[in-house]
């Protein structure tokens, strides 16, 4: 642990810099409590405070630029790419989408502080066409306000930082094994309360095929779209006929429809979370006959019609070909 200790004196600079890019574009490092310590050690004269400072700023914006840039170029797939990878992927779309269209370019400063939404809120600003000057102000005072938060709380609580290096570094191994244990604890319940989730949401499915076999029927259902207007503005797919409803309406159609209406809710989020959550609010509502699309609006762009069927419109299903 002596080294480790060591080498933060040595090349901090530099490490603050190459630490902090890794968490800004996405790996699992401790670039926060990283700031904290270097901030401590600069209270004792053993770390430049200014030159920390610096570098983990142009980190923040070197690593957000470069989500920024795939958000412009590739909209939604970056999108859908980072709640894969990420511990929370159910819900960081959904509040990047609610932060940027309530605030704008302030909702990244924000950002910085909410967990499964820093590092969706950059490529969520560039799919949203925010212009580069814009990001580039608001992710410089972002940067800015994030490192400062953390370099001057190791500033403020200095003698607690050195005390508690010293004991890490006379605890040696035993040290390192306990953050491990720490930090794989901090993993498992984050796991875990994904897992809960998703059998919580668990509910049976409607599938691409079936979907459009009902559309052409004389009695269709009703197909809701409970994206966010901001995810709509960043993916204008939809598929044919569908009424928008954001998920925090939903509950409201219970005044204007019929609770043996059906109806397919759909969304463009990991594991068609939202749209599950639609229907489940509107069974709790008394509507009985309510699934999501399984792949949601992926999956039915996935599968195209056959050649020669035309596609069901708002009005109801369009007549076959001849």
């Amino acid at each position: 642990m002596q080294a480790l200790v060591d080498l933060l004196l040595r090349h901090g600079v530099l490490l603050v810099f190459v630490v902090t890019l890794a968490a800004r574009v996405g790996a699992p490092v401790p670039a926060a409590p990283l700031l904290v310590v270097a901030g401590g050690l600069a209270a004792g004269g053993r770390f430049s405070l200014a030159a920390a400072m610096a570098v983990a700023v142009a980190a923040n914006v070197v690593g957000d630029a470069l989500w920024f840039a795939g958000g412009r170029r590739h909209g939604h797939r970056v999108m859908r790419l980072l709640c894969r990878v990420s511990l929370s992927p159910d819900s960081c779309v959904r509040r990047s989408e609610l932060l940027i269209g309530r605030w704008g370019g302030s909702s990244l400063i924000a950002a910085k502080f909410v967990p499964g939404v820093s590092l969706v809120a950059a490529p969520m600003a560039g799919a949203l066409e925010m212009p580069w000057l814009t990001f580039l102000f608001f992710g410089v005072v972002s940067g800015a306000i994030w490192s400062a938060a953390y370099l001057l709380l190791g500033l403020a609580f200095s003698h607690e930082v050195q005390r508690v290096l010293d004991v890490m570094a006379d605890a040696g191994t035993k040290a390192l094994i306990a953050l491990g244990v720490l930090l794989a604890a901090l993993v498992a319940r984050r796991w875990w309360r994904r897992r809960r989730m998703q059998r919580d949401m668990a509910m049976p499915r409607v599938g691409v095929a079936e979907l459009r076999e009902l559309l052409q029927a004389q009695e269709p259902p009703l197909v809701l779209d409970v994206r966010a207007g901001s995810s709509l503005a960043m993916d204008l797919r939809r598929i044919p006929g569908a009424r928008h409803v954001e998920l925090g309406a939903v509950a409201a159609l219970r005044d204007e429809l019929h609770p043996q209406r059906s109806i397919v809710v759909y969304c463009n989020c990991p594991n068609d979370v939202s749209a599950a959550q639609a229907a489940r609010v509107l069974q709790d509502h008394g509507f009985t006959n309510v699934r999501p699309l399984a792949g949601g609006l992926e999956a039915w762009f996935a599968d195209a019609p056959p050649a020669g069927v035309a596609a069901p419109t708002a009005d109801g299903p369009a007549p076959a070909a001849h």
